[in-house]
């Protein structure tokens, strides 16, 4: 009877351990980079992640989850004035929306080789997406810190897909994605 006990007790400890931990976003170091075509030169552009939700499970990534929401209204691509032809309303149409968010559906692999599917809003319109996903120990911190991670989501998105269609004789229709989201236990 006692075996069963300490065998039942350790059973709910483990599962305890192991469950998906919040993590806080670090708003000041956490960014999404994009890239893009225009004309015939690839150029760079900035987006401020605004918040994020984050449930991590470090000994079962697939139980983790994520929410992140942007700032499209404060993004930057690069010059001025495709910055604000990409705020306008042929594009991302920030007046109407704002924000993009992200939310998981379902996350396989592993911490530093997992790919994360989900469903991305952008100008009102919701489609899935994946991305790939690595989780890293901060650099500088010690080998069993855990409590500082970097995550990097790599992917791509079709702009015409979610109707910010505009301006489409100048710019492709593909938009690569590098996201580094800094979090803390």
């Amino acid at each position: 009877m006692i075996r069963r006990l300490a065998l039942a007790l350790c059973l709910i400890a483990t599962q305890a351990a192991a469950a998906p931990e919040a993590y806080r976003l670090d708003t000041e170091r956490s960014s999404v980079g994009f890239t893009y075509r225009l004309g015939q030169a690839e150029t760079a552009g900035t987006m401020p992640v605004r918040a994020a939700e984050m449930w991590i499970d470090l000994a079962n990534p697939s139980a983790s989850r994520v929410t992140v929401t942007l700032d499209a209204s404060a993004a930057r691509a690069g010059v001025f004035f495709a910055t604000e032809a990409m705020r306008g309303p042929q594009v991302l149409d920030t007046a109407r929306h704002p924000l993009i968010t992200f939310r998981s559906t379902r996350i396989t692999g592993t911490l530093q080789a997992a790919r994360i599917e989900g469903r991305v809003t952008l100008r009102g319109v919701t489609r899935p997406i994946t991305l790939d996903a690595g989780l890293y120990r901060q650099r500088g911190t010690e080998a069993r810190d855990l409590d500082h991670l970097t995550v990097l989501l790599t992917g791509q998105i079709d702009r015409h897909a979610f109707g910010a269609s505009g301006f489409a004789d100048l710019v492709g229709p593909l938009i690569d994605l590098r996201i580094v989201v800094r979090i803390e236990r």
